[in-house]
């Protein structure tokens, strides 16, 4: 405890002294008080209660000067801290990927399959290929339409038919609801199926 609480806490002290007795003690003894000394006891209240906020102000602020410079001395008497040089991180040589079609490996024989009855409406009900047995003139004859084109064509062909439009057809004849009516090992079938067949 430094002198600044200690005088802090006497004036504390001796106000709440004097409020107790002029309060408690002093209108027991007298039951007329404060009677006709009310002015001075107004007086000694005032001063004593403008004593007590001169300590706080005073004696507070040092305090509060002391511990802050305390505290300061404390942080510059510690380890300066250490300036992190950023190191050059080389680059490491990664060796290209392999492309590759991505996805489920499809079976041939499964996508004739979907390409007859799973698939809703059936693939065969609008398109003509030879391998299916399939003669649709709604849309193209996929045996010249896609004849010569890799499966990463006839996956977009499916599940997003207004990407490339066939000559001589117009967007929205084909329903582009395969994408979420069939699984990706379906797709994965489908257009294997229809690759082996306009392809070989």
């Amino acid at each position: 405890m430094s002198r600044n609480d200690v005088i802090l806490g006497i004036a504390a002290l001796v106000l709440v002294g004097f409020a107790l007795v002029v309060s408690l003690v002093l209108p027991r003894r007298n039951q007329n008080f404060p009677g006709r000394h009310v002015g001075a006891l107004v007086l000694v209240a005032g001063l004593l209660i403008i004593a007590m906020l001169t300590a706080v102000e005073v004696f507070g602020e040092s305090h509060h000067v002391e511990s802050a410079a305390g505290e300061s001395g404390a942080t510059e008497t510690g380890p300066a801290p250490t300036e992190s040089t950023p190191t050059e991180s080389t680059p490491t040589e990664t060796t290209a990927p392999t492309e590759t079609s991505g996805g489920a490996t499809g079976d041939p024989a499964a996508g004739k399959e979907i390409f007859a009855a799973t698939a809703q409406p059936p693939c065969g009900s609008c398109h003509a290929l030879a391998e299916a047995n399939a003669s649709g003139t709604v849309g193209p004859d996929l045996d010249q339409a896609l004849k010569g084109k890799d499966a990463e064509f006839i996956h977009e062909s499916i599940v997003e038919p207004d990407a490339e439009i066939a000559s001589g057809f117009s967007a929205g004849i084909m329903p582009d609801v395969y994408g979420e009516q069939l699984d990706d090992q379906q797709l994965a079938d489908l257009v294997a199926f229809i690759e082996q067949s306009v392809n070989g």
